[in-house]
């Protein structure tokens, strides 16, 4: 079975204006699915009470900084461990152009 057939347009579609690789397919597990959701229910648990923002940019400046945080936290960026708060600060800067 072809992996494409469930999202046959908007598979090809994202390969023609190239937003999307010619080599790239679409894999559907469940599995992966529910882990994905799983290391999102925190972030959106974390977010909930903030949905309010003044503007488009506060909201994605705020959650950029929150899966940030949560991936070191979980210890998912190389060289950083989770008590290394020096190397945390530079990541940060780095990522953001902030001092924190």
């Amino acid at each position: 079975m072809d992996n494409n057939a469930a999202y046959p347009g908007a598979v090809e579609a994202l390969k023609g204006d190239e937003t999307l690789t010619a080599k790239t397919e679409l894999r559907q597990s469940k599995y992966l699915n529910n882990i994905i959701e799983q290391a999102h229910r925190n972030i959106k648990r974390l977010s909930q009470p903030m949905m309010r923002f003044g503007s488009f940019n506060t909201a994605r400046r705020t959650l950029n900084g929150i899966e940030a945080m949560s991936l070191i936290r979980k210890e998912q960026v190389k060289g950083i461990s989770k008590g290394d708060s020096a190397a945390q600060v530079k990541l940060i800067e780095a990522l953001f152009g902030i001092s924190a």
